[in-house]
């Protein structure tokens, strides 16, 4: 990959370097790839951050003393299952940092709603910030694979740091491929993850947070992180991978999207397999659970296999927000979460003094102990006298997905899943029905994923509770506008034969008392009638905002999957067409959109004509129309 930037200019001896820190062991297994500009780079890196030792992981053997390491140096804590610990941020440090984290261009060219930094000035600041920042301690190198082994889809990757917490986390959520590097290089093109935690207080978290950066380097694929610890801000292969991962698409004409990949069964086992893209904390992780197999819960690689889109999970792990997970609504998390046998990092949960693991959705009531602001206990106020909640509603939790009970079998496959749907979800009170069909590929991308908006989260480090356009569930990710991401989707639908059908849902919205209409297991339900029209099984009724659920269909799935009935009532009330509510969500999309010069026309028209026939219907039966105005199709 050209362009690569160097740490240190000089030229000079860098095996003499490499010597001085690493054993012969680890020499060794570095030299086995065949790739210089590799050895130099982490030499560069041992010159300038000051590491005392530099530890490689390149298998499974490496993993225990990693995980040990963790607990040695306490980023992360026992608790009283041997499998699981504990690790605390801290409380400046508990979600994704959007202001901090930049995409380096050369020139800072300007992107709307994209944080962009001119490449000089953010490489020569954040240089700055890694001197010396090592000195004394150990320094972690694993190499991994973003996607199976041996597979057109998969990227490649090296991760540096400070920190046994994150490459412990990497080493949960991904596959170590140094196996690849050895037998790729030269050649292997791959990317780059430079972290430090930076200075650490009394408490081990990172010290310097107004200093906390987070660089994308778009030029040679490098991320340089630095006086951070939440895994947003740190995991390399997580989310930042992701951003380099959707450029790649671009350039190349594929799709990586912030989607999971589930099979759902149909009639005689048949399974269809879907993506789904919802932003944090909006149920994308409950949506995977109550499919029939998963095979990835967060991120999806897709491109065309034969004329048909094929996924792939880049991932073999989950970093999932653990806030509310209980045993009624989500039993086989939760089973898994108290499993003693299962390798699990939590993350600014609450570790009870008699070291249980406690977050809210468990059975008993917290007990003091420590967590992510420090000592706790029942009514403990923080300086501004609010009351702190014993574990963050950004909490988490680190597990590998092959001890999912329904793993699908082809999690591995290097050609990934046929995609026959796609599924779009946000967190709407007032607007949305519970589930809805796009009219076609060009009305669903802009209806269902261009105009995704929902309620901010926990998961970023701003005011919760906010509407926002979040496009596709990537805004925060994206390191190309918008517009051309769109249009990628357009040009995508080229390539292929059989596009997926795309779908919208809604698992927020409430009724005039302000309450959830639906309970959360509904969603089961939501997706069974998906897959039976995906087959083209059932009829629809056509809005003019796109195909809902027939009644009777609905009905007959509540009682077979979840023995429930559904009333004529509740489906009026789910399903009524809120005309002022869905005109001024056009509105809000249409002046979103109207700020990013390169939207493709395809959306103003496809976002006008809906809005024409919103208007008709108003005219005709008022602001809020039942279904039963509608005809089947």
């Amino acid at each position: 990959m050209p362009g690569r930037y160097k740490l240190i200019s000089e030229d000079y001896d860098y095996l003499t370097v490499l010597r001085s820190r690493m054993s012969e062991e680890m020499l060794e297994k570095l030299l086995k790839i065949k790739d210089p500009e590799l050895h130099r780079w982490i030499a560069d890196i041992i010159r300038w951050a000051e590491p005392a030792s530099v530890y490689l992981v390149t298998g499974e053997e490496d993993f225990g003393y990693i995980r040990r390491r963790a607990l040695e140096k306490k980023e992360e804590l026992p608790t009283r299952n041997k499998m699981h610990t504990v690790h605390f941020d801290g409380p400046r440090d508990l979600a994704r940092d959007r202001k901090n984290t930049r995409i380096l261009i050369p020139g800072g060219e300007k992107i709307p709603f994209i944080n962009t930094y001119d490449r000089d000035k953010g490489l020569a600041e954040v240089k700055e910030l890694f001197r010396g920042v090592m000195r004394g301690r150990e320094m972690y190198v694993g190499f991994y694979c973003f996607g199976p082994k041996n597979s057109p889809f998969t990227m490649h990757a090296v991760q540096v740091t400070d920190s046994a917490y994150v490459i412990h986390n990497e080493n949960i959520l991904y596959r170590v491929c140094y196996d690849e590097f050895v037998a790729k290089t030269p050649g292997l093109q791959y990317a780059r993850f430079l972290h430090s935690a930076g200075e650490l207080d009394e408490h081990g978290w990172s010290k310097n947070i107004h200093l906390r950066r987070i660089y994308l380097d778009l030029t040679d694929y490098t991320v340089y992180s630095v006086n951070t610890q939440y895994g947003g801000n740190t995991l390399g292969l997580k989310k930042l991978m992701f951003r380099f991962c959707i450029h790649k698409g671009y350039l190349e004409g594929w799709l990586c999207e912030h989607m999971f990949i589930t099979g759902v069964k149909g009639p005689g086992d048949r399974i269809t397999y879907f993506t789904g893209a919802f932003p944090a904390g909006c149920g994308k992780t409950s949506t995977a659970f109550v499919s029939d197999t998963i095979v990835g819960d967060d991120l999806a690689i897709i491109k065309p296999v034969n004329g048909v889109p094929h996924a792939v999970n880049p991932e073999v792990g989950m970093f999932g927000i653990i806030d509310g997970v209980n045993p009624r609504d989500d039993p086989v998390l939760y089973k898994l979460l108290n499993d003693p046998n299962v390798e699990i990092i939590f993350s600014n949960v609450l570790l009870t003094n008699d070291g249980e693991v406690w977050w809210n959705g468990k059975e008993t009531p917290p007990r003091p102990g420590i967590n992510y602001a420090g000592e706790w206990w029942p009514g403990k106020k923080d300086e501004e006298g609010r009351e702190i909640r014993p574990s963050h509603p950004n909490a988490r939790f680190t597990m590998s997905i092959r001890v999912l009970p329904n793993l699908d079998p082809r999690v591995d496959d290097p050609l990934g899943v046929p995609v026959q749907a796609m599924v779009f979800g946000g967190r709407d009170p007032d607007t949305n029905p519970p589930v809805e069909e796009a009219f076609d590929w060009v009305h669903g991308v802009i209806t269902k994923g261009a105009a995704l908006e929902s309620e901010k989260t926990t998961a970023i480090l701003e005011k919760a509770g906010v509407r926002e356009i979040n496009p596709f569930a990537i805004l925060d990710f994206l390191p190309i506008s918008i517009g051309r991401f769109i249009q990628l989707h357009f040009d995508f639908a080229k390539k292929v034969d059989r596009l997926p059908k795309i779908f919208g849902v809604n698992y927020f919205l409430k009724d005039e008392k302000g309450n959830f209409i639906a309970d959360k297991n509904d969603k089961i339900v939501w997706l069974k009638w998906m897959e039976l029209r995906v087959h083209n099984e059932v009829e629809a009724v056509e809005t003019p905002t796109g195909l809902i659920p027939v009644y009777t269909d609905l009905a007959e799935l509540f009682k077979k999957h979840l023995d429930k009935e559904y009333t004529i009532e509740r489906y009026e009330k789910e399903f009524m067409l809120r005309a002022p509510m869905q005109l001024a969500r056009i509105k809000r999309v249409v002046d979103f959109y109207s700020q990013i010069p390169d939207t493709p026309k395809e959306l103003f028209e496809v976002l006008q004509e809906q809005a024409k026939r919103i208007k008709e219907a108003q005219s005709k039966w008022g602001d809020y129309i039942p279904p039963s105005k509608f005809d089947r199709k």
